[in-house]
This record gives C-alpha cells, sequence and structure tokens, in this order.
C-alpha cells in the first residue's frame, strides 16, 4: 500500500509521511518477481524497514513488533521555504576619490589636464560610458575629518568608480589624498557646495608651452553643478 504525504504552509510547515506496513511492503525477488513478508521472518524484516526508515531521518517508530501504520511529522519554519536573493536588494555603489586643494589640481599640476582629456576622448572612442567626475568643494568631505584637517580650501576631487584607475592617479599626481566611501545615487555622490575658485595670472609665464586656459575643467563636472571662476 501507497504512503500517503501532505504539506501545509502557514507560519511553519508541516511535512507528514505515511509509511506503509512491513507485511505489505514487497520486494522484488528473482526473475522480477514478488516475495512477500511472512511471520517467520517478521524480526528481520522489521529490523530492515526501521533502518530503512532511519537513513531517512526518522527516529523513532515505536514498537517494531506490532506497528502498522506509522506517521512522521517534520516542521519548518515558513521563512526557510521563501528564498531571499540578496541580488534583489538594491546596493550601494562604491566611489573612489583623490583630492586637493583646488590651486594645486586646477591651476599648478601641469599633467592633470591632460590624463583627464586623454582619458574622456578614450572613451569616446570607445562608447563608453563615463564614471569619473570633478567635484568641487564636495559635501562627502564632510564624512572624513582626518581628510579635511589636512586640506586647503577650497578643495577638488576627482571621483570615480574604478577603484584601480583612482590608485594610478594618486601614484601619478603624488599630493593628493585617497579614500572611498559608499552612496545611493550618484547625484549623493557628487553633490557638492557652490564655491568660488580664484586663481591669479602669474606675472610671468616662462613655460615653452601656453598655459592651461581657466575652465578648462568643465567638461568633467557632474550633469548641473555650477561653479563661479575668477582670475
Amino acid at each position: 500500500m501507497l504512503g500517503v504525504a501532505s504539506v501545509s504552509l502557514g507560519s511553519r510547515a508541516s511535512l507528514v509521511i505515511q509509511l506503509p506496513t512491513p507485511t505489505q511492503t514487497q520486494f522484488g525477488g528473482g526473475r522480477g518477481g514478488a516475495i512477500a513478508i511472512g511471520k517467520g521472518s517478521r524480526n528481520r524484516c522489521n529490523n530492515h524497514y526501521l533502518n530503512h526508515c532511519s537513513q531517512l531521518g526518522f527516529a523513532s517508530f515505536g514498537n517494531s513488533s506490532s506497528f502498522s501504520v506509522k506517521t512522521a511529522v517534520a516542521a519548518v519554519d515558513s521563512d526557510q521555504l521563501s528564498s531571499s536573493n540578496p541580488a534583489d536588494k538594491e546596493q550601494a555603489t562604491k566611489y573612489f576619490f583623490v583630492v586637493a586643494n583646488a590651486k594645486f589640481m586646477l591651476d599648478e599640476e601641469e599633467h592633470f589636464n591632460e590624463l583627464m582629456s586623454e582619458r574622456l576622448r578614450l572613451y569616446g572612442e570607445r562608447n563608453k560610458e563615463q564614471d569619473f567626475w570633478l567635484v568641487i568643494e564636495p559635501k562627502f568631505l564632510d564624512k572624513f575629518p582626518n581628510i579635511t584637517k589636512r586640506l586647503r580650501r577650497p578643495a577638488v576631487a576627482l571621483v570615480s568608480t574604478n577603484g584601480p584607475w583612482i590608485t594610478f592617479m594618486k601614484l601619478r599626481l603624488d599630493r593628493v589624498l585617497s579614500e572611498s566611501f559608499s552612496a545611493d545615487s550618484l547625484e549623493e555622490a557628487l553633490a557638492s557646495n557652490p564655491t568660488n575658485l580664484e586663481f591669479e595670472k602669474p606675472e610671468k609665464w616662462v613655460a615653452p608651452y601656453p598655459k592651461y586656459e581657466s575652465g578648462w575643467w568643465k567638461p568633467f563636472l557632474p550633469p548641473g553643478s555650477k561653479e563661479e571662476v575668477k582670475v
């Protein structure tokens, strides 16, 4: 006789299995025939039956010499039946940055303009979405008092989701500070305070190439950002 299984779901789920009696169980014999379990082999079959049930994970079935139908019940928390995929939950994005005072980053560092322009050109050729920006007086600096106390203001940060590239830029620029943070949105990560940038033109320019024009950094500012420049 076949067993009966039923599952009920609620705050807890119950799994009920009814198992057949040993005297009703048949085991395959030679030539595909069946051998009925007789009284003479009752104890041996009961032991075999219990061992089989033990392998299924049921601890006890009562007196093995006189049972007919036994029931095993397993309770499972309903939370275990519902799948929760962490990937379904929106996760904050990690941003990396280097920061220094604006005078150094935008007016004195001769290679910074070239590095930024070259990377922007490369992204354009590969139709790659821009993942780096210049943020003037970023609001996220409030989270880093150990950096702000060493920083001359106003400050400018180069922010990107590309950690290895920011590490490269830190080594390339040298006189910058570096850290990382998480934000729920790009707008939150690139938020800034309105700032006046004042760069005085040198009285005498001795380099064999012309000085970079003020405002060269505008293509790298976050969309919608505002800054005033006085030269």
